[in-house]
């Protein structure tokens, strides 16, 4: 430090990096900024922010959530208070909102508008296109500031949440590689999870596992070839939104080999769940693509160690309680899990567990989706001149209490209710505010702001 001027604030703990672990370390603060990083005495600031003992984590970026999929754009308020507890300092929202989603520049603006009014948390937002026609909304959106395009192969509802035909998502490939922007897509085989659903209801196989059953590895694969196939027709990026199975990043990594832009996601779910917790939670344990084998889970795992799995996120999509309350039919139900406030912890204790370095988590829950999203280098690492964003955990043995979640009663549950933790968050910290302090968030509605994309350029043209 050159400035003999004390900083602004001063933290100081075990400062985890992408790269490294800096032991006893501080991180420096000037206004809203990291402006030093270092081991030993800290410097001078006006305020010393101790946390001896405990875990200093760049703040979490979640590249894949819900905010507005069920309770509409206020929404955003209820799931960036969870978030602003759980140590996740910026969130990139799905575009499927109720009652419209967010396919033109316009609409695009008025949710800009609603995250600068009820959000905790920094926001960026995806994009999306029509079920036909609105190709010309593309690169408007992408000039308004959106962080990805989201498409999907499987159709949920034919105007919020449709499936792309063939033609169309080709077309549409060809306008988004002209953005530079990411194009995630929900990759589930329309046709086979259509056949294979109505089989199981004609039979009476109406039981927690026929989800699985409904949606088997193969309607993943089958719908990555599909996109993977688009990508390398058309240049543009594109990135399974959510591989519940090793071969996606498998597939990506063979078409990334062919000179295509191919990559994916992996859900914190699918790091630890199997088809034994869709049995044992029901409906709560209801999220598509489907929890897999336990064998499955640990090829998961070897993608991760092999350094091919792009980032981590969690798809919270939070439906009420009575969404989710199991009555004899599996299919009846909403598909999704609530994840911002056990992400943290979770992904912590998954790495504790298997004796890994939390810098994996570093990379794979903040920076990687801020690279992805094209929120680099202002979010996603504690860097000199990035916000100054960070989660602090609490190392010790706790248990995860749905309770404490903080939303509406209607959402306040979670699959990972009475899971043993490594850590909990006793800190978050959004451009150099403390958003929560262990037991209440500090923050307030508009406190957050929507992150435009910082540059056009895809991740793995970097």
């Amino acid at each position: 430090m050159t400035d003999a001027t004390p900083f602004d604030l001063v933290l100081t703990g075990d400062i985890v990096l992408a790269d490294r672990v800096i032991p006893g370390g501080y991180v420096a603060v000037r206004g809203e900024t990291v402006a030093a990083i270092g081991a030993g005495a800290p410097p001078p600031a006006k305020r010393i922010a101790d946390f001896a003992g405990k875990v200093i984590m760049p703040g979490l970026v979640d590249g894949h959530m819900h905010t507005s999929s069920s309770a509409g754009w206020p929404g955003i308020e209820n799931a960036t208070l969870s978030a602003a507890a759980g140590g996740v300092t910026t969130v990139c929202d799905m575009p499927y909102d109720v009652p419209n989603p967010v396919t033109t520049a316009a609409l695009f603006a008025d949710k800009v508008a609603h995250v600068g009014r009820l959000a905790h948390v920094d926001m960026a937002l995806y994009g999306t296109i029509k079920k036909s026609g609105g190709l010309e909304d593309i690169a408007a959106l992408a000039e308004a500031g959106a962080s990805a395009f989201k498409v999907s192969t499987y159709e949920y509802d034919a105007h919020r949440f449709p499936r792309i035909d063939h033609p169309t998502m080709l077309a549409a490939f060809a306008e988004m590689a002209k953005t530079g922007l990411m194009v995630a897509v929900h990759n589930e085989d329309q046709e086979l999870v259509v056949k294979l659903t109505d089989a199981a209801k004609e039979a009476g196989n109406t039981s927690p596992i026929w989800h699985c059953r409904t949606r088997p590895p193969l309607a993943e694969s089958m719908a990555d070839l599909e996109i993977f196939e688009m990508a390398l027709e058309t240049g543009a990026h594109v990135h399974i939104a959510h591989s519940s199975i090793a071969r996606g990043f498998e597939l990506a990594g063979i078409y990334r080999g062919q000179g295509a832009k191919t990559s994916g996601e992996a859900c914190i779910q699918y790091l630890c769940m199997t088809e034994d917790d869709i049995v044992r939670l029901q409906g709560f344990g209801k999220c598509n693509p489907p929890f897999r084998t336990a064998a499955e889970v640990e090829r998961m795992w070897q993608a991760i160690a092999a350094g091919i799995v792009s980032y981590v996120s969690t798809d919270h999509a939070p439906w009420p309680k009575a969404r989710k309350e199991y009555h004899g039919d599996i299919f009846a139900l909403g598909a999704g899990l609530t994840g911002l406030q056990s992400f943290a912890p979770l992904m912590y204790t998954l790495l504790v567990e298997r004796g890994l370095s939390p810098t994996i988590m570093a990379r794979l829950c903040s920076e990687q989706p801020a690279r992805y999203h094209g929120l680099d280098p202002k979010k996603g690492g504690i860097r000199i001149g990035a916000d100054a964003d960070f989660c602090i955990l609490e190392p010790g043995d706790f248990v995860f209490d749905d309770r404490i979640i903080q939303d509406r009663e209607e959402f306040r549950w979670s699959a990972y209710h009475g899971r043993p933790m490594k850590a909990r968050v006793a800190s978050t910290w959004l451009r150099g505010t403390e958003l929560w302090d262990g037991t209440e968030v500090k923050a307030k509605p508009g406190s957050g702001r929507f992150v435009p994309r910082q540059h056009k350029r895809s991740a793995l043209d970097a």
